[in-house]
């Protein structure tokens, strides 16, 4: 006896934004997810500075002049934007309502800021969350063992964490990640149960359709 076919729900995609300060870990965990579910695409963001030699256009950014991305700016072809040292960088519209139109989730790793700007967009296909380190301590250590940043630029990024963790509250979930492989799994339940809310199922009308016809055969 053969098994009946799957049955395969067409969904909406989402995206899965991860915020945190620097250090907390959320890059490493953007890294995990990408590789344990090539299926998600990684929003690449433009920008107008210059490209370095290690970069790679389109995997890294896309590369465009100012004038460029002032006019995807002005005409609402930006989901958010930001000036960072005399350079712009900003999330283009088009390929993201792509991907979530065909049913594939996009992942961004963006700070509370550009994360503010996104649900003022496009509020119902996010799910944020934030990341959060298990202690002040921990975080300074962490930063201190990556060894990219001399002592000046650390006591500015940990003076900067607390604006950040100032906004956890505008996340769907908080997470402690104080042990990556469980923070990392609980990241995971939480891609997946959102990838099953009943809102982003589109395909579940003509299945309760057919339920419904079905039963009213049956029990008439």
């Amino acid at each position: 006896m053969t098994n009946p076919p799957a049955i395969s729900v067409a969904r909406r995609g989402l995206m899965l934004v991860l915020s945190s300060p620097s250090g907390a870990g959320k890059s490493t965990l953007a890294q995990l997810l990408l590789k344990e579910h090539p299926e998600m695409h990684l929003s690449v963001s433009v920008t107008t500075r210059d490209r370095r030699p290690s970069e790679v256009e389109g995997i890294h950014y896309h590369f465009i002049k100012r004038e460029r991305f002032e006019k995807l700016r002005d005409t609402g072809d930006l989901l958010e934007s930001a000036e960072v040292h005399g350079n712009f960088y900003g999330t283009p519209r088009e390929p993201v309502e792509t991907a979530l139109a065909a049913g594939k989730d996009v992942l961004f790793d963006i700070d509370y800021q550009g994360t503010l700007q996104l649900y003022e967009k496009m509020r119902a296909d996010i799910v944020g969350v934030f990341i959060l380190p298990p202690s002040a301590t921990e975080l300074k250590t962490r930063l201190e063992r990556r060894a990219e940043d001399a002592s000046g630029v650390i006591e500015k990024r940990l003076k900067n964490a607390r604006t950040e963790i100032a906004h956890w509250e505008e996340y769907d979930y908080v997470l402690v990640n104080e042990d990556l492989n469980t923070t990392f799994i609980n990241l995971q339940a939480i891609l997946s149960a959102e990838r099953l809310r009943r809102q982003r199922q589109l395909g579940l009308a003509p299945i309760i359709e057919r339920l419904d016809e079905e039963l009213a055969a049956m029990t008439a």
